[in-house]
């Protein structure tokens, strides 16, 4: 939501688990089409994004290997990694792919015992965030490993879902900080 709220495009918030459902059969609303800007690409043609795109171009040729990179330590994870256009403030998020169910769907289905068609979320990268440079310039594999875990970690706990390893999570959390500040490690 962080590019349309930047650029003053209202967006219609659906969150009961049946929206995903109804929305999905009602495709426009007087005249105007629906779309799920967490789904997928993102369109941003007529919106006005106001971008350079020489200086979108420098960008991504800077950190044209990061995305590569994380996908190859996150391939267990995601289905794939891009440099996002809809982020504008966080360092990262989750997409659902065009035609994979949406997460309300997911949990419908979970919730009357049916089986969940497998799909991993593509994990979009912020090039513009701090976090997301410094993770680009990180040369030790180890902790470049575990900030992109981290990161993607983030994205899950910002969609709503649990993480399937929360005590891994509070560990390289915990690890992080006590770099952060100096602190002393245990002993592994």
């Amino acid at each position: 939501l962080e590019v349309y709220r930047k650029q003053g495009v209202e967006v219609l918030l659906l969150t009961d688990r049946i929206d995903e459902w109804v929305v999905g059969h009602l495709t426009e609303f007087d005249g105007k089409p629906l779309r799920d800007v967490g789904r997928g690409e993102l369109d941003l043609e007529g919106v006005g994004a106001g971008t350079d795109a020489k200086e979108e171009q420098a960008l991504e040729g800077k950190m044209k290997g990061l995305a590569k990179k994380v996908k190859r330590f996150l391939r267990e994870r995601v289905d794939d990694v891009r440099l996002s256009r809809r982020l504008t403030d966080s360092p990262a998020c989750l997409v659902i792919g065009e035609h994979d169910l949406g997460r309300q769907m997911q949990h419908i289905l979970r919730a009357t015992g049916q089986k969940v068609p497998d799909a991993k979320p593509v994990l979009e990268l912020n090039p513009h965030h701090p976090l997301v440079r410094k993770l680009n310039a990180e040369i030790d594999d180890t902790r470049f490993s575990d900030l992109s875990l981290m990161l993607f970690e983030q994205a899950t706990l910002a969609e709503g879902e649990p993480l399937p390893d929360p005590a891994g999570y509070v560990q390289r959390m915990n690890k992080l900080l006590l770099e952060l500040t100096g602190g002393e490690q245990e002993p592994s």
